[in-house]
């Protein structure tokens, strides 16, 4: 199925949508009201449903419109990026490469390859969704991004996963913690001492749970936590200690946290890029997801 719409189409319920209000966003275009109004109706018939909520004091997207929204900054990005390049323009903009990352990753793992290809593409932008892992995989499957770095993705018959590192589970704790005096801890070992933990809707909770699970293993957790960053937190303050991917811990030797291996089963996270099946990134994303891999998979 088809759905005929204009680029223009698309610029003017992305403005309705942004200042919240028609009468705004007709200045920033320079139509009419009405022109705009008919714009936004030409859309909403398209798609099939009403894109805008409208009341005589706002203006405020629907939830179709408001899942539409990525989608479509994204490919008036796109199109702009593209039409400049196309003219052989050179605004400062460029083209722009859009992902979705897992936070660790987009701390520890993407800056020195950004770098990089910053010093041959300097006029390429990025947009980076840092957001956990389940989220980043939406992104990708609705086509909010062009593709994705995350652990999850392989089983998704609409999606292609390729490895690029593997991310081990290890344990942090402090300095002055008794298990920081071992070279590598058992399990056993761990159980021992009140642990922190992210949620158990979490990816990375899920798949260490599931791992225990099939080794018949089972850690009593003290306290959860949402991010990954926080449960290092309490792990600083002395709180307890913390089991978690070694990419969400301080790559630098750290004045106060340890991390140390844990003794078999070891149980890790395979880090790739997910992206749609099929899909045509753009060339701009086709150079940077080659430099990625290029950089990180392993031999």
């Amino acid at each position: 199925m088809s759905i005929n719409c204009e680029i223009l189409d698309l610029r003017a319920f992305l403005l309705v949508a942004d200042t919240r209000s028609f009468h705004r966003a007709a200045e920033a275009l320079h139509v009419s009201q009405p022109a705009l109004s008919r714009r936004i109706q030409k859309l909403e018939s398209a798609v099939g449903a009403p894109l805008l909520e409208r009341t005589t004091r706002s203006v405020a997207p629907t939830a179709v419109g408001q899942n539409l929204l990525p989608l479509v900054r994204r490919m008036i990005d796109e199109f702009d990026g593209s039409l400049f390049a196309s003219r052989g323009v050179d605004d400062g903009r460029g083209s722009q490469v859009t992902i979705a990352c897992l936070p660790t990753a987009a701390f520890y793992f993407l800056p020195s390859v950004i770098a990089r290809f910053h010093e041959d593409h300097p006029n390429v932008r990025f947009r980076i969704l840092d957001i956990p892992a389940t989220e980043g995989l939406q992104a990708v499957e609705r086509g909010e991004v062009e593709f994705g770095v995350n652990f999850m993705g392989a089983s998704d018959p609409e999606l292609e996963f390729d490895a690029l590192v593997e991310d081990p589970f290890v344990l942090a704790c402090r300095r002055d913690h008794p298990l920081a005096t071992k070279r590598r801890v058992t399990w056993s070992d761990i159980a021992q001492h009140p642990l922190i933990t992210v949620h158990r809707t979490s990816g990375n909770r899920t798949l260490l749970d599931g791992a225990l699970a099939r080794e018949n293993l089972k850690l009593s957790w003290f306290y959860e936590v949402t991010h990954l960053s926080t449960s290092l937190g309490l792990v600083e303050a002395g709180v307890g200690i913390s089991v978690l991917p070694r990419m969400a811990t301080p790559q630098q030797e750290h004045s106060i946290l340890v991390t140390r291996e844990i003794a078999p089963p070891v149980v890790s996270r395979t880090i790739g890029i997910v992206r749609r099946r099929g899909a045509v990134l753009s060339p701009a994303a086709e150079r940077f997801l080659q430099m990625l891999k290029n950089t990180w998979q392993k031999p």
